[in-house]
């Protein structure tokens, strides 16, 4: 693990289950080096978790903000976690 690590728990609110949020935010996040999980939580939010180098983080979210063409998203909450040691680039979607 590097010092520029950074881990961010993402979970965003809206019409974001049943329009592939998921899937895009894996591609997403696999593109970008990350590691982390990405799954649907049972009130009908998404909850993801990104880790990798800062900017990466800072893109994923920025993607989680807007999502793919049919999400609506109303809210998103990040919460900075301490990085943990996982291999890079294992993403997975649960």
């Amino acid at each position: 693990m590097t010092r520029n690590q950074r881990r961010a728990r993402v979970t965003v609110s809206g019409r974001v289950q049943g329009v592939f949020f998921r899937a895009k935010t894996q591609d997403v996040a696999v593109d970008l080096g990350l590691s982390g999980t990405v799954a649907n939580l049972p009130d009908g939010r998404v909850e993801a978790v990104f880790q990798g180098p800062s900017h990466a983080v800072d893109e994923a979210i920025a993607f989680c903000r807007k999502g793919p063409p049919h999400a609506k998203v109303d809210a998103i909450e990040v919460v900075e976690l301490d990085p943990v040691a996982e291999p890079a680039g294992a993403f997975e979607v649960r």
